[in-house]
């Protein structure tokens, strides 16, 4: 940690791939694939790290396939830090397709319903072969809302998957693992926290999760559909439990204003699809607010879609023209329109570092807020 104003956190993360400033955002590739981003384009965004998806790249092409072809930096020709989850999500996602037991859970894959069983060690074993900067451990996602009861089992389970998780990590690391080799080495795991909205589930989960030592830290299981106010709460109140020299890492949150609040209270990393999945359909964030380029008062408006910002799609065409090519269907839509919300959110994290350095984050905070807080430049 180079820092602190308030409660925001500066620093830096060193990975074999390069260093990542923090507070920092990752794009998510999901299947080796910012969608509709081709890399030239990240690295003239700003991202440094962008964040892959266990489950997807298993099941297709395969980390077989990946560890042969020189691990997944080199598959997807991005020579930067990449960050993998453990696919825990996507199966828990599936619903009537897996089933959960103290092995591991099974599943059926989305693709062609072949059975999979994904284990603590199996998630592991994945990831070092994909050859990912950081690798997440195999955490049990609760739905919300849930019991005390049910979120209690759910984290002492991730507890006890997230041992077994570095007993594996630490097999491969000591070539005691078999056939399976890290595709680099050097490779960080973070631990997960869950616990649900309960903070004193929370608090055991931190304490037994840094005890284990990894080197980082996620905050997994919000952005599930509880109150934002709870969230902020649980973000807070969670964080300052967590080893202060490590990261640590919100998993799956944010909107904006998520963002710079939780930089407010303590986190260090983010990942979210919203700047990506908005912007196929058609939604941009703005220094303003939100903007629905398809809103038919654009269709004449030469303006940019955010005088504000300085990225390729902004500096080149106008509102008018954009709205075309979403109406039109035209792919180039979703490309540019892709470009400027990844800007956005990459141009907010470098401001926040900014002011942090400065030691202004608060005015910053106060002055974000007021101007993008809006629900839509078009309501």
């Amino acid at each position: 940690m180079l820092g602190t104003d308030g409660g925001a956190r500066l620093g830096e993360v060193h990975t074999p791939h390069g260093l990542v400033q923090t507070p920092a955002f990752m794009p998510v590739g999901t299947q080796g694939s910012v969608k509709a981003m081709r890399q030239r384009d990240l690295e003239e965004a700003g991202a440094q790290i962008i964040l892959g998806n266990t489950y997807h790249l298993y099941l297709r092409p395969g980390d077989q396939l990946i560890a042969r072809r020189g691990g997944l930096h080199r598959f997807i020709a991005w020579p930067h830090p990449i960050l993998t989850d453990s696919g825990g999500y996507q199966v828990f996602s599936l619903a009537a397709r897996r089933k959960i037991a103290e092995d591991g859970a099974e599943f059926r894959s989305h693709l062609d319903g072949s059975p999979h069983l994904l284990t603590p060690e199996s998630a592991t074993d994945i990831q070092a072969r994909l050859g990912s900067d950081i690798a997440m451990v195999l955490d049990e996602c609760l739905a919300y809302p849930a019991t005390r009861d049910e979120a209690a089992r759910s984290m002492e389970r991730s507890v006890r998957w997230a041992a077994r998780c570095r007993a594996r990590l630490t097999q491969i690391r000591e070539g005691a693992a078999g056939e399976v080799g890290a595709t680099h080495a050097g490779q960080a795991q973070f631990g997960i926290v869950q616990g649900g909205v309960f903070q004193d589930l929370r608090e055991r989960s931190a304490a037994s999760t840094a005890d284990i030592g990894f080197e980082g830290y996620a905050i997994g299981g919000l952005s599930v559909g509880e109150p934002l106010d709870l969230m902020y709460t649980v973000v807070a109140d969670t964080a300052r439990r967590l080893p202060e020299a490590q990261p640590r890492y919100l998993m799956g949150t944010g909107t904006p204003e998520d963002l710079v609040e939780c930089v407010a209270r303590g986190i260090d990393m983010f990942d979210c699809v919203l700047p990506t999945r908005n912007a196929r359909n058609g939604q941009l964030f703005t220094s303003q607010g939100r903007l629905n380029i398809r809103n038919a008062r654009y269709a004449e408006d030469e303006g940019p879609v955010d005088p504000a910002c300085a990225c390729y799609t902004c500096r080149t065409h106008s509102r008018a023209y954009l709205r075309h090519l979403y109406m039109a269907g035209e792919m180039s839509a979703g490309a540019l329109n892709t470009l400027h919300n990844l800007s956005f959110y990459l141009d907010t994290m470098r401001r926040i570092r900014d002011a942090i350095t400065l030691r202004t984050f608060d005015r910053f905070r106060q002055e974000f807020l007021r101007s993008v807080s809006r629900l839509s430049l078009d309501s």
